[in-house]
């Protein structure tokens, strides 16, 4: 698969290097890999209003104006799919990076057997994110990206499918999940989440990451958190 990366980074050492090592994993994997960098968060988002096409942000943190953080997550608020790697020489913003459901953090100077570990599940997050749900809703067919749709819950015999938009229809529950893949997960006999949007998990509800708080049932905890574990 072909992939398009930006590199975000205010010091020019850095970003070559950072480039290098993405041309090589590439090189290793048989992939494609088109990259731009930018010595600035601004630059960037100038460029990303008309170029918004990106599948891998790897940015750095300490940048001389805007952070990566605050730039990460005004990209977020639109795009809830592209892969964002930060590369950074300090771990003090690591828990604001999960906030923005960043895939990882890498510490300068970059590791090469880690940052290709990293892109190497960047890429099978990406191949996943090209799948679709199929519904026929309100006389039409309508096409969703898995990776945009953060849970599936019932009332009465209604299934709700909440994306960026919510979509209604009457259907069992049970028939999505063939549909769906391994990043859902049913919690009871009424909801599917998406392990990806959850932000946390107490014994009472699940929190996802746009504040939405689901309930949890009796007993669903533990089996909840091993499959954010074992699957994110």
């Amino acid at each position: 698969m072909a992939i398009s990366a930006a590199i975000v980074d205010d010091q020019e050492t850095d970003r070559s290097a950072v480039h290098a090592l993405l041309t090589a994993w590439a090189k290793t994997r048989g992939e494609t890999a088109m990259a731009k960098t930018f010595p600035s968060a601004e630059q960037f988002l100038f460029h990303y209003e008309t170029c918004p096409q990106y599948d891998l942000l790897l940015l750095d943190i300490e940048l001389s104006r805007m952070d990566g953080v605050t730039m990460a997550k005004r990209i977020r608020r639109g795009n809830s799919t592209v892969e964002i790697v930060f590369i950074t020489g300090y771990t003090d913003y690591i828990a604001e990076g999960y906030e923005v459901g960043a895939l990882h953090y890498l510490i300068k100077p970059v590791n090469r057997e880690k940052f290709f570990s990293v892109l190497d599940r960047a890429r099978e997050r990406l191949a996943q994110n090209a799948k679709y749900l199929t519904l026929e809703w309100n006389s039409q067919l309508v096409r969703l990206r898995l990776a945009e749709i953060r849970f599936l819950d019932v009332a009465q015999n209604y299934v709700t499918v909440h994306a960026r938009e919510d979509y209604t229809l009457k259907r069992p529950l049970k028939e999505f999940l063939p549909q769906l893949d391994g990043r859902f997960f049913p919690v009871g006999r009424s909801l599917i989440v998406n392990l990806f949007f959850i932000r946390r998990v107490t014994k009472q509800e699940i929190v996802l990451s746009d504040g939405t708080v689901l309930p949890l049932p009796r007993g669903a905890y533990e089996k909840l958190n091993r499959a954010i574990i074992e699957r994110t």
